[in-house]
């Protein structure tokens, strides 16, 4: 598969073809997610209608370490087997990642406010997800620091397979340390702690939310593409 994709054409082929079919489920998961989690959903006798938060805390979070598990992996292919896509694929992902990073630490502030009484705490699940935003951001800065991009590539590529030392450490942080986050709920031994009604429109917003990651790192990817090959155009010699 991965022979399959390293040559763009063959990439473009394929994600024309699976981009509606995404498109439509990443829209209907959304729409029915949001529908169900902020009106339909009820509210926690705990915590009342801040729960509902979590319809976007908890997709964010997992995107902004499935995105960085991603990262890694294309510089991983990028250093060792000098895989033509890895490189794009790495800076199509990046800046989606952070701005779920972004978005996990917001919303996390919002959330626990009116639980935990301060906007931040320096608990371990904050501490450690704030650092992999900073790693993101230190991709994108290598990745375009340079006058060339290509030269920026192998710095980047590295330093992203040196972060995913940090996706186990934000995971299992509930789990190795006493902080004041809650442990898991969904990727639990004994199943979900979640009733069925608050549930479904989770999973919805996660089936979304991974939709939409794969369009906007699709479009990314064919972007760059086409802006390298238009540069590839205009340093070719005239005939």
């Amino acid at each position: 598969m991965f022979d399959y994709l390293a040559n763009p054409s063959r990439f473009l082929r394929l994600s024309g073809r699976l981009f509606a079919p995404i498109a439509v489920l990443t829209v209907v998961s959304l729409v029915a997610g949001l529908y169900l989690g902020l009106v339909a959903s009820p509210a926690d006798y705990q915590q009342g209608d801040t729960v509902r938060i979590i319809y976007i805390h908890v997709p964010a979070a997992w995107l902004a370490l499935f995105g960085y598990v991603g990262l890694g992996l294309c510089g991983l292919f990028y250093i060792v087997w000098r895989h033509p896509l890895a490189d794009i694929a790495a800076r199509a992902i990046a800046p989606v990642g952070a701005v779920f990073a972004l978005l996990t630490l917001i919303t996390g502030a919002l959330w626990g406010k009116p639980m935990w009484g301060a906007w931040w705490v320096w608990d371990a699940r904050l501490t450690s997800m704030l650092i992999l935003f900073f790693f993101y951001l230190g991709v994108m800065a290598l990745a375009n620091g340079f006058d060339r991009p290509e030269r920026g590539s192998r710095p980047a590529a590295l330093l992203a397979m040196v972060g995913v030392v940090n996706v186990p450490i934000v995971k299992f942080s509930v789990d190795w340390w006493n902080t004041l986050h809650q442990p898991a709920s969904l990727l639990r031994s004994g199943g979900p702690a979640i009733d069925s009604s608050m549930l479904i429109p989770l999973i919805l917003m996660l089936v979304g939310a991974h939709g939409y990651f794969i369009i906007v790192v699709i479009l990314r990817m064919r972007a760059l593409l086409a802006e390298r090959r238009l540069a590839a155009l205009r340093l070719r010699p005239e005939a």
